[in-house]
This record gives structure tokens, sequence and C-alpha cells, in this order.
């Protein structure tokens, strides 16, 4: 059981490891050899240059400026001093909304410590119910600071009960001030937001099947009835994965026929040569030109043949379409209403960005998407429910009992002070650490299978399975798991009426255990964060040995993003935790506030860019953790016999829930729909300053497959949108 002096040192260490490792980016940031990796979005954008020069071979390599050593930090005030109006034009809404989240996490948590630890954690401190209880309960220093130090049938509960709702309230107040403005936000974003083929598309799913007319005819047709007025063009959605693998393996292919042509050319005396077999390691001997440029034209054929085949088989075209208009308010009335009187087909929705757009899944039949969630729904929940096990069995193991129970030859040095601090403080957290990155990717493989067709669904829908999962498993799991197999000897001994009584005092124990997964996960984790000592790492592997073109260095130096998929949840973990513990050990608090300190500082620098849509889940689930701190604590004084104050919080989740409610039926629309009088500004004011504008050409190739944008010909004959003469006789009259 870790104590406070535990808890100290290994705070110390974490607090030392951060400290390192922001030394270390900070150094690293500024070697020219680097500069690509910590500066890629300038490179891509062509607005930084290489600052490596001619001269001494380590200028290229190594900062020979003494100065620029000296001002290594400087980054950390210029970042948070920066503007959120610059912040949006540099990085765009998206970096800006995220990082309020950070703040958000300030203004709750701020307040809420400073009460929590001036009532709260002397009311649990001047008890004594843990020391009279120590010969049946394991427990530690921590433990004192928490409720399980106040005997059952207190009246201190009211201390509790009180700052509960004072707690929820503010929170709350927070949460809509946060929600108003970033909706507003959103809103002055959007309506001062350049064109964008994405405003002007909706994605039209489930087209029915019709024995008269092709998939194309059936769209235009449709569109030219229901929205004569504003249809403008379509591109049919083709299943184009064959081919697409095709011409990825092409592109391959010269990339290293450039690669060898480039090495002949720097040394002629001798053309390059390769083995055909494995990783080149094994295989005939072969001229390494020659053997590419007919590897190239193979695949040019096939490309070719595959490409006729897509183009007229009918079974490659998918009954969807990505349907242009010649307004943004055109797009939005077709994209936010009911087509038809069934409500399952003409499935209309908002077109992703093009850059967005998961083009593997656009080939998925609509019909199937409902089976697939259900397999993933099935598999998600098995996974949460089995996944607990080997956790469980791994964190028994990464302990001091453990380690000794395993290895009886260490216990001498386990229990020297130091070694056990460290392995208190960073061991389980660790362990934890490891598994969930696996579940991070096995979640995403999940989502692909879904069928979701935007990279930002993707990752919005693998986030909130990794917060779920996150909730059972960490926080419930732990609890659970370190009460069955801590306190079993005391569940053994004791009579069946005190059971309740040793769970309710047991709960707060793994504050613990938290506490060091705090600054594991989120100290030592949001310094690596800014390190991008994966990124580093693997671009000087591919410069090293991949890279054969300046396409391979720019792919090489993709700043990539933060992911979603794994950033938001762990924020989301961290409000959780400390709404759950504010007014059960309050200790936990002051090492959530540093995680969110240093986030901010830190992201302030490394931007994220996802959507800002992403909000609304945000809320949700900081309400979600509300309502599950509301319940565990009442949960928790019903153990403690408080009848008296317990009852007073069942209003709680009900005055949660309805203000969570009023806050989505009040600002989630601007998330999720379009305002009409914002479109028809934008188009009103657009046809002012661009009377000319050809937006059919500017849309015509918006949203049709990359691999079709390989070649103009082809590309350009699959996007041809000519008035088809219709082949019903009820149609022949329509305009």
């Amino acid at each position: 059981m870790a104590t406070l002096e535990d808890i100290g040192v290994s705070a110390a260490l974490n607090i030392l490891t951060t400290f390192i490792i922001l030394i270390a980016f900070a150094i690293l940031r500024i070697q020219p050899f680097n500069d690509r990796v910590y500066f890629p979005k300038w490179y891509l954008k062509g607005i930084r240059s290489s600052p490596t020069h001619s001269g001494a071979l380590d200028r290229k390599f190594v900062n020979s400026d003494c100065r620029s050593y000296l001002r290594f930090l400087n980054w950390m005030p210029a970042a948070c001093m920066m503007p959120e109006r610059e912040l949006i034009e540099h990085a765009g809404l998206d970096s800006a909304v995220y990082l309020r989240i950070y703040l958000m996490g300030l203004k709750i948590f701020v307040p809420i410590t400073f009460l929590a630890c001036t009532v709260l954690a002397p009311v649990n401190f001047t008890n004594s119910t843990l020391c009279k209880a120590a010969k049946n309960l394991t427990s530690s220093d921590i433990d004192k600071l928490s409720t399980s130090n106040i005997p059952p049938e207190s009246e201190r509960f009211w201390a509790h009960t009180v700052l509960a709702y004072v707690f929820t309230f503010w929170t709350c107040y927070v949460l809509m001030k946060e929600y108003e403005k970033v909706a507003a936000m959103r809103l002055q974003f959007l309506s001062a937001e350049k064109r964008r083929p994405d405003q002007f598309t909706v994605l039209v799913r489930n087209v029915p099947p019709d024995p008269d007319e092709s998939v194309s005819e059936l769209v235009e047709h449709f569109f030219l009835v229901n929205h004569q007025d504003h249809y403008l063009t379509h591109q049919l959605v083709i299943n184009a994965n064959k081919l697409a693998k095709l011409v990825k393996k092409k592109k391959k292919m010269q990339n290293w026929q450039v690669y060898y042509q480039n090495k002949y050319e720097r040394n002629n005396s001798k053309r390059p040569v390769m083995k055909t077999g494995f990783l080149g390691l094994c295989g005939k001997r072969v001229d390494a030109i020659d053997h590419h440029t007919s590897e190239i034209k193979k695949l040019s054929g096939k490309i070719a043949d595959e490409r006729k085949r897509v183009v007229s088989d009918p079974q490659s075209i998918m009954p969807a379409a990505f349907v242009s208009f010649k307004t943004r308010w055109g797009a939005a009335v077709c994209a936010q209403t009911q087509q038809t009187r069934d409500p399952t087909m003409w499935l209309t929705e908002w077109a992703p960005e093009p850059r967005d757009v998961y083009w593997k899944n656009m080939a998925i039949p609509y019909v199937s998407l409902r089976i697939r969630r259900l397999i993933i729904g099935a598999a998600f929940f098995f996974l949460t429910l089995f996944f607990m096990i080997p956790i469980a069995f791994v964190q028994s193991l990464a302990s001091i009992e453990g380690i000794e129970k395993a290895a009886p030859f260490l216990k001498r040095l386990v229990e020297t002070k130091f070694i056990k601090s460290v392995i208190q403080g960073f061991l389980p957290g660790i362990v934890l650490k490891l598994f969930l990155i696996f579940l991070q990717m096995i979640l995403m493989i999940m989502s692909k299978y879904e069928g979701f067709v935007s990279l930002s669904s993707l990752e919005r829908r693998s986030a909130s399975r990794y917060y779920i999962f996150k909730l059972v498993n960490v926080l419930l799991g732990s609890v659970i798991n370190g009460n069955a197999f801590e306190q079993l000897n005391s569940f053994i001994k004791q009579s069946a009426n005190e059971i309740p009584k040793t769970v309710g005092v047991a709960i707060p124990i793994k504050a613990t255990f938290f506490i060091t997964y705090v600054m594991v996960d989120g100290w030592a984790g949001i310094a690596l964060e800014i390190l991008r000592l994966q990124p580093l790492i693997i671009y000087h592997l591919k410069n090293s040995f991949l890279v054969k073109t300046e396409r391979d260095r720019e792919e090489a130096m993709d700043p990539g993003s933060m992911g979603f998929h794994t950033g938001e949840p762990r924020i989301q973990f961290y409000f959780l935790l400390g709404l759950v513990y504010a007014t059960v050990t309050p200790l936990l608090l002051p090492f959530i506030i540093v995680f969110f300190v240093l986030a901010y500082v830190v992201f302030h620098h490394q931007k994220y860019e996802s959507g800002a849509a992403f909000w609304p889940d945000v809320h949700e689930r900081v309400i979600a953790a509300l309502v599950i701190s509301q319940l565990l604590l009442m949960g928790l004084l019903s153990t403690k016999e408080a009848a008296q104050s317990t009852p007073f919080l069942i209003a709680l989740p009900i005055l949660t829930i309805w203000f969570h409610r009023f806050c989505t039926g009040r600002y989630k629309s601007a998330f999720v729909k379009y305002p009409l009088q914002e479109a028809m500004t934008k188009d009103t004011i657009e046809r002012a300053m661009e009377p000319n504008l050809n937006l059919k050409d500017y849309l015509q190739n918006a949203y049709i497959h990359p691999v079709f944008k390989t070649d103009d010909e082809d590309g350009s004959r699959e996007n041809e949108n000519v008035l088809i003469p219709t082949k019903r006789q009820s149609r022949r009259n329509i305009p």
C-alpha cells in the first residue's frame, strides 16, 4: 500500500522525468537535422526552407549557435500568449476548440480543488476510523484524507453532500458557458470560411434499384425533379479498392525506379543491381532500373484493364453518389430533410470534406452496415468484459507482493525504499498504459470494419468506445478488482452484515493507484507527445534508408495529427477521475490540475486538427462523469449509513440530466445543422463578389476517387455529367 512518502517520491520522479523530456524537446527542436520533424506544416506549406547551409559539416546537423541554447524554453510563453483569433487563423477552429477542453478543465477543477482541500480534507483527516480498523483493513496515510476515515452515521457527511451540489452547479455553469462560446465560435467560423466542396455537396446513400435506369440516370432524374432549381452535378461512388491497391503498388515501384536512377546518375560507372526475392535478400540478381521499368510497365497494363473494368462493370457502381448543388442553401435543404416517404431510401447527409473521405468504406453496401455494427457491438461488449482479466492479472504481478511471489529472490531488492517507491509509483500505470496502446489499435480496426465513410467519424466512434472501455475497465474494473483481491481476507473474517461497510470504506483506497496513473499517463505521457519521439525516429529511419524522392521526404515528415481517438478520451477520463474523487479523496485533484496545466502549454505548440463537431461529445462525457460521480457518492454514503444526508443527493442526477437536455436543445444544433440563413447569406455575398464563378468546374472532380486523378483522360471521362435522356415514359416531359 503506497504511503504519502511513496507518492511524494513518485511525484518527484515523474516531475523530473517530465522536465527532462521537455528539456530534450527544447534542444532537439533547434537542431537543423530535426527541423522537418518539428516544423513539418511550415515545409508542406512552403513557408519554411531547410535551415542547413554551406559550411562546416556539423552546422548542417548540429546548431552551433550558443545563444539559441539560452533561449531554448522561449517557445512556452510565446505559445501560451498566442491570441485565440490568431490560433484559429493559423491552425483552424479545431485546434482552438481542442485547447479549450484543457482550459475548461482548469476552470472546473481549480475552484473545486481549493474547496475540497480546504473543507473536505480537514473533515476527513480529523477522524480516527482507519486507525481503529487497522487490524481488519489495509490502509495508508492517504486514505486518512478520504471518506474512508469518517465513521458511519457521522454528521460530517453533510459537508460532502453540500459540496457535491456546489461542485455540480459549478461544473454545469462552466459547461454551459463553454458550450455557448464554442457554438458561437463555430457559427462565426463557418460564416467566414472560404469556399469548400463539401459546403455544396451531399452524400446520397441507399439509392433504390431500378430496372429501367442506371444508378447515374436515376440519381440525376431524382434530383432534377425534386431539387430542380438547385441541382448541379453528381459523382457516383465506385468500388475501386482493387484498383487503388494496384496504383499504390505502382507508385512504390516508381519511387524505387527514381531512387536507382538517381544512384546511377551519381555514379555511372556501374549500374545498380538487386535481388528479386523477399526484401531483396534472396532471389535472382537483376539490373535494378530495368527490373523496375519492366514491373511498372506490367502494372500499368493491369491498372488500365482494371480501370476499364471498374468503369464498365455495373457491379462496381455503388447505390450512392456525391450530389453537388448550385448553392449552399440548396445543399443544406437536401442534407437536412427527408427525401421520400420511405425513410430508408435516398438517405442524405452532409458529404465529408474530400480529404476526409475514407474511400475504402465507400464500397460497402449500405444494407450491410447495420449487420456490421451489430457484430462489432457484440465484439466490443466481450472485449470490454474479458479485457479486464489480463489487466487484473498483470497488475497483480506489477506490485510488491506480486513480484515477491513470482520471484522470491528479488524480495530484498524490491523492499529497498527507493525501489519500492519506483515500483508502486510507476509499474502499475506503465502496465496499464501498455495494454491501452494495443487497445487503441484494436478499436480503430473495429471502427473501420463498421463502415464509417470519413476519417473524422472513424476517430469519433473509436474515441467513444475508448472512453467507455476506460470507464468500465480502468475506473470500475480497478476499484472492483482492488476490493476483491486486497480485501478478500477481511471479507472472509467478517460477518455478512459487515461486508457492505468494508466495501464502502475500500472504494476510496484506489485513489493511490489513480494518482500514480495520472502521473505516468498524464504528466510523462503529455511530455512525450510534444517530444514526438515516434515521428522523430521514423523520419530519420526513412530518411536514411527509404527516402528516394522529394515526395518520399514529404511523406516521411507528415505531421499527422494527435489522434483524436486517443487524446480526447484521455482528457475525458481525467474529468471523470476528478469529479468522482473530488468529494471522496481530494488529494487526487492537484495531480489532475498539473496535467491540465502541462497539457495546455504543450498542445499550444503541437496543435490538433480534426473538427469542432466533437464538442457535443465532450459535453456529454463530462455530464456522464458528473452523473457517475453522483451515483458513486450515493452508493458510498449508503454504505456509511448516512441516512440523513444521502437522500438529498437523489435530486443531483435528475438536475444534471435536465441540464444536459437543456444544453443539447439550446446549442447542439449548431454542430449538426447548417442554418439556412447563414447559407443564404454566404451564397448572396459570393454571387456579388464572384458573378462569373463557374461552380460546376470547381465541383466537377472534387469527389472523384483518388485513383482516377492519376490519369486526366480517364478522370475526365468518368466525371462527364451531361443531361441523360430518360428511358421512362412517365418522365420524358420533365425538364
